[in-house]
C-alpha cells in the first residue's frame, strides 16, 4: 500500500483544526519512571565511560533506549493522540550541559524527531491495513519539541546584582536554532515551544525559527504553550497571561496554549481568558491535578477529563493533552471527550495597538492620549545622564519610578551621549529595570540613533516594545531591513518623518514621507499597521525665523491627515521640542505643551513623549497667557513670539503683570551703555541715532563695532549660554547688530580710503553627512549674518568631499560641522581627519545638542592640526570667530589648545599601536627559566586562609601617601610635594586633615578591613596556568604575552613564563594535582565602610570625600601589608627581607604582585577565577559586576607569584592571532574576547 500520510500532512493540519478538537499526548517523563530504568539504561553501550551521571537525563534515551521511547509513543497513539511530542525537552545545548552532552544537540533531537515519525507511519499504516483506499484520512502529527531551558533570559540570576544574567538572548537563540535543525531534519510536522516560563526566551526561540526557515526557505506551523505558575495568573516572570500573549503575537502562530504547574481546574478561569483575547488558536495541556504530600500526581483519568472537558463544552479549546501526571489512560477519555464537541471559533478581534512589559497596555479610541516618560533620557535630563555617567543606577530607577507615578504609561529609555558606552549601558539600565515590577509593568520605548544599541536593548526585554526609530534617510533597503528585524523581536516602530531628501518639515512633505513608509511597510513587509507609530517631527516654533512659525500647525494637520488615510496606524512626538525656545521659562513652557497636545489630540495625536510633571491643566491656563500661548502655536500673529516673550519674562520675574510697559528710562544711560542695553533687549528703534553718537567717540567707525557693539554680543552670549537669556532674544539681538553695522557701512567704506568694503569673515556651515537636523545651524547662519560674516550653507547630511571642496573653492575662513544625532559625532571626526589629509589649513568649529568640548578634544582634535573649537550655541559663535580673526589670535588658538590638551590627559587619550610579531614567535622569545629545585618554594601555609579585620593602625604605615595626593587632583611625589612652591602649603594642609580622619577612622570604627587569600599548587601549560584549591579542585588562569617587536635577548613575557611548566608526559592525560610542581598566590582585601556610621557625615561633603579617598588608600596598604606577610610569614620564600616602606612601594622586594586590569594581566573577567577560587564573596562579602569591577570599590585583588625572576611588564597591544587563541583557551567567543581586550588590540 502506498503511504501517503507526509502530503497529506502539509494541507491539512489547519484544516482539521477547524473541523475538530484535535488531541495532543501526555507526559513522556511520568512514562518513563515507570521503566525503573537505571544508570546503565540510560548509558547504554556508547556512553558507558561518560564521566557524568546519566540518569535522569531522559532525552538521552532516544539514542541508548529508543526502542522504550517509540514504544511510549504507540501508546499515546493508540489512546487517540492526533499529536505526539517529541523526547526533546532538554535537548538543547544549555540544559545538556548539566549531563556533559553538549555536543549531542542534534543528534538527540533527530533521533527524537524520527522516532515520533517512525511511530506515526507504523501506526498509520497498522489502522489503514485493513482499507481499501491508499490515502491516510485522519493524518497524525509530530510536534518537535523545544523546552525553556534551566535558565531564565530575563530575570537576574545574583540576588546582590538584579542586572545578571545567567544566559543571554543570543545564546538562546544559538541554542534553539541547534535544536530546532535537528528536529526539522528528523521529520517533524510542528515546532512546540513550551512550559514558556520566561517569555524572553520564548521571544529568543521565534526569532531562531523565523531566521531557520528563512534561511532554509521552508516553514513549519508553530505552538507555544506558556506556564502559569500560581493562582495570580502570571508567568514565574511576572506577566499576566495577556502581556505574555501580546509579547509573542508578533508571529504567525499556529496556537497559543497554557501548560504544566496547574491541574485543568485551576487552568480554568487563564483558559477562558486567552480564548477570548488570542488571535490564534488554544491549546491546553494541564497536569493530572497537583501533586500530592508526596509529589505524585494522582487525578484519575476520567476526572481530569471531566474537567478538560468544561474547556470544550464552553467552547475555548483548539488543542487538548496532558502534561505532568498524564498516561494514555487519561488521553484515553480525554479523546473520548474532545470527540463530542466542536472546536473553538478564532473570533474576530478588533486591531488595536498592543503593546507590554509585565502588564498590557491596549490603545483604543478611548484611551484618548498614552504619557511616554522622557526622563530617563540622557538627552532630556541632565539628572539622569549625571547619575548614569556616574553608574548610579539604583538613582536612576528612582527617576523611573518618578516617570510612572507621575501618570507615564510607557518610558522612554535613551543612552545617547557621545562619552558614554551607550550600549552598555543601555543594556546595563534596561537589565535593572526588568527586575524592578514596579517599573517593567510599562512598556519600553528603546530610543537611540545607534541601531546596535536599540538590537542590544530588544534582546533584553520580554515585553512588546517600541522602537524609536526607523526612517527613510538611508533608504529604502535599510529602512526595510530595520523594519524587518523590529519585527522579528515582536516590537512596534516609531517612524520618524525623514527620508533621503532630509526631514519632513512641512505638511506637504510629512505627508508624503507618511504615505511612502505606510506602503513600504505594509504592502512589502506585511508589517501590522497598528505597530507603526509615526513621527512628524515636532520642532520648535517661537525661534525667531520665520519659516519655523508654522511648524506645529503643519504638525497637527499632518497628524489629523494620516488618522484619516493610514488606517490603524498611530501618531507620536517628542513634545518639549515645541518649547526649546524658551529654555528657562517653565511657565509658558507648560502652557505651550499643554496648548499643542489639546489641539494635536484633537486632530488625533496618540501619544507624546511628554515629562508629565511639565504639563498645565488647559483649562487652568490663564485667559491672557492661554491667548498668547496659542497665537504662537496655532501661527495667528505675526508678533506673536514677541509678545509671548515678553510675558514670559515677567513670568521669570515673578511678576503678575502680563504686559510690558515701555520704559524708556534707560535712555538716560551714556551712549555707550545704551548701544549694550538695546543689544541685550533686542530693542532697535534707537539703535541707528545712537550709533551716529557714539562714532564721534571713536577715531574710526570699525572700532565701534569692535568695541561697544562686539562687546554687547559677547554679553548677550554669556547671558545665552548661562540660561539668562532665550532664543528669540538672542535672534533680535543679533538683528539689532545687523542695524547697527549697516548704518555703519558707508563710514568703514569711505575711511578704507576708498578700498572695497570687505565682510567680517567667510564661514561655510553645513550638518554632516547623516544628520538632516538643521535648526540650530539656521539659527547660527542667522546671528553671524548679522555680525556681518559671509555664510555659505550648504545645508544637511553634506559628505566629507562637498565640504572641503567648496571650503577650497569659496576660500572660506571658518568651517562649521552641525549635528543633533549622536552618529554625527563620528562623521565629524570623519571630517577632521580628511581635512588633515587633504592639507586644510581652516580653523574648525562644531556644534550641536550632542556635542560637547570633552568630545571635541579627545575625539576630533587630534585628527586635525588646525584649530579645533567646540561652540557651544549660537549666542557664542561670533565671539569665537571674533577672537579667531583679532589681534591676539594666536594667543586665543593657543590656550585652546592647552586647553585641549590637558583634557585629553586627563580622558587618557590612546596610545600608538607598537610594531607585533606573531603570536608564535613571541611565544618562542618567552623567558627561558632554568628551573632548579632551589628556585621553587613550597608555601609554609598551603591552601586557603581567611583574615576578618586587619589592624587600621598597622596599615597606615604601609599607605602611599603619593596616590592620596593624586585622588585629591595634586600631583607631586609624597613627601617632596611639601615643598612644592605652589601647592606645597596646601598639601600639608590636606596631609594633616587626612591624619585627623584617619585617626576618627580608626576610633569609630568606620572601616572594617578584610583579606581572604591563597596559596597553591600550580604548573604553567603555555601560557596558562592551572592551579588546585584545598577541594583539590583544577582551576585555569589564563594569561597573554607581549607581542611587541624585542631585540635580541629580550624576551616576550607572559606571567606563565613564571611558574614552572607541567611536564610533558602529563600534557596528554587527566592532570592531578601531585603533578603541580611550583605554587602561585592569589587574594582580595577590601576596606568595608559602615554605610549607618556614614551616615553621621552625609551633610559634609569634604568628610564624605576624604573618608572614602581613605578607604581606597587602606584598601591598597592592606594589599601592601598582606603581600609582605606572605613574603616573610605565609609563604616564606623571602624570609631575610627587610625593606623600608619606601622600597617596598617601589616593589624592591622579590617577586611581583599583578592585578587583573593591570598592564600584565590586563583582562578583567579572570578576576571571577580568584573570586571563584578564593569564594571572596562567601567569605569577605566581595562582589564582581558583570563588567568585573570589584563591589565595595576600594577592594584589590591579585596574583602572587615568587620567582626571583619575575618581574612587572606590559602586554601592550595582542595581534589577532593571540586574541583568537586566547578565547579558545577561555571557551569563549572572539567577540567576547574582542569586548574585553578592545584597549589591547
Amino acid at each position: 500500500m502506498q503511504y501517503r500520510g507526509e502530503e497529506i500532512k502539509k494541507t491539512t493540519i489547519e484544516d482539521l483544526l477547524k473541523k475538530r478538537i484535535l488531541v495532543l499526548d501526555g507526559a513522556m517523563g511520568t512514562m518513563i519512571q515507570r521503566y525503573r530504568l537505571s544508570e546503565e539504561d540510560f548509558r547504554g553501550e556508547r556512553f558507558k565511560d561518560h564521566p557524568m551521571p546519566q540518569r535522569g537525563n531522559n532525552d538521552l534515551l532516544s539514542l541508548t533506549r529508543g526502542d522504550i521511547i517509540k514504544n511510549i509513543h504507540l501508546e499515546y497513539l493508540k489512546s487517540g493522540a492526533d499529536i505526539i511530542t517529541t523526547n526533546s525537552f532538554n535537548s538543547n545545548r544549555i540544559s545538556l550541559a548539566d549531563y556533559g552532552m553538549e555536543s549531542l544537540v542534534y543528534d538527540l533531537n533527530f533521533a527524537s524527531a524520527s522516532l515520533a515519525k517512525e511511530a506515526v507511519k507504523e501506526y498509520e499504516l497498522s489502522i489503514n491495513k485493513d482499507k481499501a483506499q491508499s490515502v491516510i484520512e485522519e493524518p497524525h502529527f509530530v510536534a518537535g519539541t523545544l523546552g525553556p531551558t534551566n535558565r531564565t533570559a530575563s530575570m537576574s540570576s545574583d540576588v546582590n546584582d538584579p542586572g545578571a544574567r545567567m544566559v543571554s538572548f543570543d545564546q538562546l537563540v544559538d541554542a534553539y536554532s541547534e535544536q530546532a535543525r535537528g528536529l526539522i531534519d528528523g521529520g517533524a510536522d510542528i515546532l512546540l515551544i513550551e512550559t514558556i516560563f520566561d517569555v524572553l526566551n520564548a521571544k529568543a526561540a521565534l526569532f531562531a525559527l523565523d531566521s531557520l526557515f528563512e534561511e532554509r526557505g521552508q516553514s513549519l506551523p508553530v505552538m507555544v504553550s506558556g506556564t502559569i505558575t500560581d493562582a495570580s495568573g502570571r508567568t514565574l516572570t511576572g506577566q499576566t497571561l495577556e502581556a505574555f500573549l501580546v509579547s509573542i503575537s508578533h508571529y504567525p502562530l499556529l496556537s497559543v496554549g497554557l501548560n504544566c504547574a496547574l491541574g485543568a481546574e485551576q487552568l480554568r478561569p487563564f483558559i477562558g481568558e486567552l480564548s477570548a483575547k488570542s488571535p490564534f488558536y488554544v491549546s491546553a495541556h494541564p497536569n493530572a491535578g497537583l501533586p500530592n504530600q508526596f509529589g505524585e500526581y494522582d487525578q484519575a483519568a476520567q476526572y481530569m477529563a471531566s474537567v478538560a472537558e468544561e474547556f470544550m463544552r464552553e467552547g475555548w479549546i483548539n488543542i487538548i493533552g496532558g502534561c505532568c501526571g498524564t498516561t494514555p489512560a487519561h488521553i484515553e477519555k480525554i479523546a473520548e471527550a474532545a470527540r463530542r464537541h466542536s472546536p473553538r471559533v478564532i473570533p474576530v478581534l478588533k486591531r488595536y495597538t498592543k503593546l507590554s512589559g509585565l502588564e498590557a497596555l491596549t490603545i483604543t479610541p478611548e484611551t484618548n492620549f498614552v504619557n511616554i516618560g522622557e526622563r530617563t533620557n540622557v538627552s532630556g535630563s541632565k539628572k539622569f545622564a549625571r547619575l548614569i555617567k556616574e553608574e548610579r543606577y539604583s538613582d536612576a530607577l528612582a527617576i523611573a519610578r518618578e516617570q510612572v507615578d507621575g501618570g507615564a504609561q510607557i518610558i522612554d529609555v535613551c543612552m545617547d551621549e557621545a562619552m558614554l558606552d551607550s550600549q552598555k549601558a543601555m543594556v546595563r539600565f534596561v537589565n535593572l529595570i526588568m527586575a524592578e515590577p514596579d517599573i517593567s509593568k510599562l512598556p519600553l520605548m528603546i530610543d537611540s540613533s545607534k541601531w546596535e544599541i536599540i538590537v542590544s536593548a530588544l534582546k533584553c526585554i520580554q515585553g512588546k516594545s517600541v522602537v524609536n526609530s526607523i526612517s527613510l534617510k538611508e533608504g529604502e533597503e535599510v529602512f526595510l531591513e530595520r523594519a524587518k528585524t523590529i519585527r522579528r523581536f515582536g516590537a512596534a516602530a516609531v517612524v520618524m518623518l525623514f527620508d533621503e531628501k532630509g526631514q519632513a518639515d512641512t505638511y506637504d512633505r510629512r505627508i508624503e514621507v507618511a504615505a511612502r513608509c505606510y506602503s513600504l511597510l505594509t504592502e512589502r513587509l506585511s508589517f501590522p499597521p497598528e505597530d507603526i507609530i509615526f513621527d512628524p517631527n515636532v520642532l520648535a516654533v517661537a525661534t525667531g525665523i520665520e519659516e519655523h512659525n508654522n511648524y506645529a500647525v503643519d504638525f497637527i494637520k499632518t497628524t489629523s491627515w494620516i488618522k484619516k488615510n493610514l488606517p490603524y496606524a498611530k501618531v507620536s512626538g517628542g513634545i518639549s521640542n515645541l518649547s526649546f525656545s524658551f529654555r528657562g521659562m517653565d511657565t509658558v513652557r507648560e502652557a505651550m505643551h499643554s496648548v499643542f497636545l489639546y489641539h494635536a489630540i484633537k486632530a488625533g495625536l496618540d501619544m507624546g513623549i511628554v515629562n508629565p510633571g511639565m504639563l498645565q491643566v488647559y483649562s487652568e491656563i490663564p485667559p491672557d497667557l492661554l491667548t498668547l500661548t496659542e497665537d504662537v502655536v496655532l501661527n495667528r500673529r505675526k508678533d506673536a513670539t514677541d509678545r509671548l516673550v515678553a510675558v514670559g519674562e515677567n513670568l521669570a520675574k515673578g511678576s503678575g503683570a502680563l504686559l510690558i510697559s515701555r520704559d524708556l528710562d534707560w535712555r538716560q544711560l551714556p551712549v555707550k551703555e545704551r548701544i549694550k542695553h538695546a543689544l541685550i533687549r533686542g530693542l532697535d528703534e534707537f539703535i541707528e541715532e545712537d550709533v551716529e553718537e557714539a562714532r564721534a567717540l571713536y577715531k574710526r567707525s570699525i572700532e565701534l563695532i569692535e568695541g561697544p557693539l562686539m562687546g554687547g554680543m559677547n554679553e548677550v552670549g554669556d547671558l545665552f549660554g548661562s540660561g539668562k537669556m532665550f532664543l528669540p532674544q538672542v535672534v533680535k539681538s543679533a538683528r539689532v547688530m545687523k542695524k547697527a553695522v549697516t548704518r555703519l557701512a558707508p563710514y568703514i567704506e569711505l575711511e578704507s580710503d576708498g578700498a572695497e568694503s570687505k565682510s567680517a569673515g567667510k564661514l561655510l556651515l553645513a550638518t554632516v553627512k547623516g544628520d538632516v537636523h538643521d535648526i540650530g545651524k539656521n539659527i547660527v547662519s542667522v546671528v553671524l549674518s548679522c555680525n556681518n560674516y559671509e555664510i555659505i550653507d550648504l545645508g544637511v547630511m553634506v559628505s566629507a568631499d562637498k565640504i572641503i571642496d567648496t571650503a577650497i573653492d569659496e576660500a572660506v575662513d571658518f568651517i562649521g560641522l552641525s549635528g543633533l544625532i549622536t552618529p554625527s559625532l563620528e562623521e565629524m571626526v570623519h571630517v577632521a581627519a580628511e581635512l588633515e589629509r587633504r592639507g586644510v589649513n581652516i580653523p574648525l568649529l562644531v556644534g550641536g545638542a550632542t556635542t560637547s568640548e570633552i568630545h571635541a578634544a579627545v575625539k576630533i582634535a587630534p585628527k586635525y592640526s588646525n584649530t579645533v573649537i567646540h561652540v557651544k550655541d549660537a549666542s557664542k559663535a561670533a565671539g569665537v570667530l571674533s577672537a579667531l580673526q583679532g589681534e591676539n589670535s594666536l594667543d586665543y588658538k593657543q590656550a585652546i589648545l592647552r586647553k585641549y590638551d590637558s583634557l585629553r590627559e586627563v580622558h587618557n587619550s590612546r596610545k600608538e599601536a607598537r610594531q607585533l610579531i606573531s603570536y608564535e614567535e613571541a611565544k618562542r622569545n618567552s623567558l627561558k627559566i632554568n628551573w632548579r629545585e632551589s628556585s621553587i618554594y613550597t608555601p609554609v601555609k598551603e591552601g586557603l586562609h581567611q583574615i576578618d579585620s586587619v589592624d587600621l593602625n598597622t596599615l597606615c604605615d604601609y599607605i602611599d601617601w603619593t596616590f592620596f595626593f593624586f585622588a585629591w587632583k595634586m600631583s607631586g611625589r609624597y613627601p617632596a610635594i611639601f615643598k612644592d612652591p605652589v601647592k606645597g602649603e596646601e598639601a600639608k594642609k590636606l596631609f594633616e586633615d587626612a591624619k585627623i580622619y584617619l585617626k576618627e577612622i580608626t576610633e569609630k570604627r568606620l572601616i572594617t578591613v578584610k583579606a581572604v587569600y591563597g596559596l597553591f599548587p600550580a604548573s604553567s601549560v603555555g601560557d596558562d596556568v592551572i592551579l588546585a584549591n584545598d577541594a583539590q579542585q583544577i582551576a585555569k588562569l589564563h594569561f597573554l604575552r607581549n607581542q611587541e617587536f624585542k631585540e635580541s635577548g629580550t624576551p616576550n613575557l607572559s606571567l606563565a613564563d613564571f611558574i614552572k611548566p607541567l611536564e610533558k608526559n602529563s600534557l596528554n592525560k587527566e592532570i592531578s594535582t601531585v603533578e603541580l610542581k611550583d605554587h602561585i598566590g592569589a587574594f582580595v582585601v577590601t576596606a568595608i565602610i559602615d554605610d549607618h556610621k556614614m551616615s553621621l557625615y552625609k551633610e559634609d561633603d569634604y568628610a564624605t570625600i576624604m573618608i572614602r579617598i581613605l578607604s581606597d588608600r587602606l584598601a591598597e596598604a592592606s594589599a601592601e601589608w598582606l603581600h609582605e606577610k606572605i613574603r616573610k610569614q605565609f609563604w616564606g620564600y623571602a624570609l631575610e627581607e627587610s625593606l623600608p616602606l619606601e622600597m617596598m612601594l617601589l616593589s624592591k622586594y622579590q617577586g611581583i604582585r599583578p592585578a587583573p586590569g593591570y598592564p600584565a594581566c590586563p583582562e578583567h573577567s579572570e578576576k571571577q577565577t580568584i573570586f571563584d577560587i578564593l569564594e571572596a564573596e562567601e567569605r569577605i562579602g566581595v562582589k564582581l559586576t558583570e563588567s568585573f569591577t570589584m563591589v565595595p570599590a576600594a577592594s584589590v585583588c591579585g596574583y602572587i607569584f615568587s620567582h626571583p625572576a619575575s618581574s612587572y611588564f606590559n602586554v601592550g597591544k595582542i595581534g589577532v592571532d593571540q586574541l583568537r587563541d586566547y578565547a579558545a583557551r577561555k571557551g569563549i567567543t572572539v567577540d567576547e574576547a574582542t569586548r574585553w581586550l578592545a584597549p589591547n588590540l
